[in-house]
């Protein structure tokens, strides 16, 4: 299906932009603000979609990371991406920010995991196809790992320094592990455009944050 898709993650201190033609990346910045990024979202935006010749009426879809995240951060992006689909009329993908981290692997089972602070991780398992295979969770880290399933296995996160530890001594001590970049607003646009091509879309109004759990979400992230 022949689409063009612009694609936000702030849910983070470092976001990402991207865009994406007929399933294909064009581009992906990568994006940093401690202080959050409602102030240079959209310059930023402006100046890729200028880049590459688009107008942003030219846009098919939106997307975005929906979370788990910064609470704040999450909001600003599903905002804009809201905004923009409801002011021209077009459909939006929300992405939850652990299946784009599962599109980076390579192994039947993907088991993925972002740390979110105080002890607590975000965690899931999807397989090859990106389908939850153990929903997502909010939990501790020796806790979930108990949970993971046994066969091809790998586990993807931004950063594994919180986890290492935890690791040693346990079945999962020699697990392939697969660093994510920073950078997911690339990975968000193209699972956005196998939605889109299958017609699995969302009005804006209906789109909603993925905080996992909403108290948690609130509790373990500060606001950056």
């Amino acid at each position: 299906m022949k689409a063009r898709i612009l694609s936000i993650d702030t849910t983070a201190e470092f976001g990402s932009l991207a865009l994406v033609e007929n399933g294909q990346l064009l581009e992906e910045i990568l994006l940093h603000s401690a202080d959050g990024f409602a102030h240079v979202l959209y310059s930023h935006l402006g100046t890729l979609l200028s880049r590459h010749g688009w107008k942003i009426r030219e846009v098919d879809c939106f997307a975005a990371a929906s979370g788990p995240g910064s609470f704040t951060g999450v909001r600003v992006g599903l905002a804009a991406v809201k905004g923009l689909a409801a002011a021209w009329d077009r459909p939006l993908v929300a992405v939850s920010n652990l299946q784009a981290l599962a599109w980076f692997g390579t192994a039947p089972l993907r088991a993925v995991v972002i740390d979110a602070r105080r002890g607590e991780i975000y965690g899931a398992v999807y397989n090859a196809a990106l389908k939850l295979v153990f929903g997502e969770v909010v939990t501790k880290f020796p806790a979930w790992l108990a949970t993971l399933p046994e066969g091809d296995l790998e586990l993807i996160s931004y950063d594994f320094s919180p986890f290492l530890n935890a690791l040693s001594g346990t079945r999962f001590e020699g697990l392939r592990l697969v660093q994510a970049p920073r950078a997911i607003a690339g990975a968000v646009g193209q699972i956005a455009a196998r939605r889109l091509a299958l017609g699995h879309v969302q009005h804006p109004a209906l789109v909603d944050a993925n905080y996992v759990r909403r108290f948690d979400a609130e509790l373990f992230w500060k606001d950056i």
